[in-house]
């Protein structure tokens, strides 16, 4: 699956916000990643569309999950940035060319889109079972936690 690099920001993201104590700007969020602010922002603004993240205003404001980080699963993030569509799209090439078989053979999916179908299943429930808080635990988070601040009881800002 080719995955645009914001999802790739937005699950990080979504990982440092779990550890916050507080809401994370935008721009710091960028910084910390090494990451276009203003390419960032967008992505960050399709995870508040989804409601994975909400902007706090103010002073201190910034961002903030808006529940616990394992309930959020990376196919949510996915979903978010990348939108629902699938990854294949079928043309049906075999009603083309020399080689193109008359439509009454092509009522029912060919065995490329079905594989392709299966491959895709496999994936989506594969990042649904991966939560944001599982991967926040194979990371070493002690570097965001020194500069973001602690996390709030082990749960997520919200």
């Amino acid at each position: 699956m080719k995955l645009s690099a914001g999802v790739e920001w937005a699950v990080h993201c979504c990982v440092v916000l779990s550890q916050a104590a507080r809401p994370v700007p935008a721009a710091r969020l960028a910084d910390l990643h090494g990451v276009s602010r203003s390419y960032l922002a967008k992505h960050l603004q399709a995870l508040a569309k989804a409601e994975i993240v909400r902007p706090v205003e103010g002073r201190d404001g910034g961002y903030v999950l808006t529940r616990p980080a394992a309930e959020i699963s990376v196919h949510d993030v996915v979903r978010a940035v990348d939108g629902p569509e699938p990854a294949f799209r079928c043309t049906e090439i075999r009603q083309q060319g020399e080689l193109a078989a008359p439509p009454e053979q092509c009522r029912t999916p060919c065995g490329v889109a079905r594989v392709m179908a299966d491959a895709e299943r496999a994936w989506r429930r594969s990042l649904a079972g991966t939560s944001i808080a599982d991967l926040a635990a194979g990371f070493d988070t002690s570097r965001i936690t020194e500069l973001v601040g602690d996390v709030p009881g082990g749960a997520a800002a919200g």
